[in-house]
């Protein structure tokens, strides 16, 4: 960042322990402290477009939404999966979001709209970084949902699962998204929620457990 500060990001997995919000209290709270011991803004997340602005470390707590932006440091941003697309986006001009990216938040936009918010508090280029999720070959998908993610981003959301079924093409979706919103630098890290062992996969598994990703920004020592 070109303000002296530092941007933080992190993806967890099955390693770091259950993040469900649902989760114990204590438990929950101890291992956010042993991932990032800074005040964290975790989401209701309800699959729309809202994004919480938080300009205090913690402020939004609990709220109904799907993405966060901050400029401030010391405030950490969560948002948990278990197979839809975990996004973080750094602005260099000195902010952070974190989204939560399934096939519903795709359909309301709530990429672009985590995109503008961003940069309503930071200027310069936008960089993300996408974490591990649902490949096509693993996600049979009905038609006229498919349909809807279709009309908004484009025939390239359309895949194939390994049985040859129509599925969405998750990641496909969210660089899709991407770049509508005008953000270019994408960066892919770590493979399917459903093949591979580290992480939670609710809709191969029937897994109750969450990763999450998180974003915050250090003052540079």
């Amino acid at each position: 960042m070109g303000d002296g500060r530092v941007a933080r990001v992190r993806f967890t997995t099955r390693a770091d322990g259950d993040l469900a919000i649902a989760g114990d209290p204590d438990e929950l709270a101890a291992r956010r402290a042993a991932l990032v011991d800074l005040p964290w803004t975790w989401l209701r997340q309800v699959h729309d477009a809202r994004v919480v602005l938080v300009d205090r470390p913690g402020d939004g707590a609990g709220e109904a939404a799907d993405a966060a932006v901050t400029a401030t440091s010391g405030a950490v941003l969560a948002v948990h999966t278990a197979d839809c697309g975990p996004i973080a986006l750094v602005a260099d001009g000195g902010a952070v979001a974190v989204a939560h990216a399934g096939w519903k938040g795709l359909a309301e936009g709530v990429v672009g709209a985590t995109v503008e918010q961003l940069r309503s508090v930071a200027d310069g280029p936008v960089r993300a970084v996408v974490g591990p999720f649902i490949h096509p070959e693993c996600y049979e998908f009905g038609a006229a949902d498919l349909q809807r993610v279709v009309d908004r981003l484009g025939p390239e959301v359309e895949g194939r699962t390994t049985a040859g079924t129509p599925a969405l093409d998750l990641g496909a979706g969210i660089r899709a998204a991407l770049a509508q919103a005008g953000v270019t630098e994408v960066a892919v890290v770590g493979g399917c929620t459903a093949c591979g062992p580290d992480a939670w996969s609710h809709r191969a598994r029937g897994d109750v457990g969450r990763q999450a990703v998180l974003a915050w920004i250090e003052e540079a020592a």
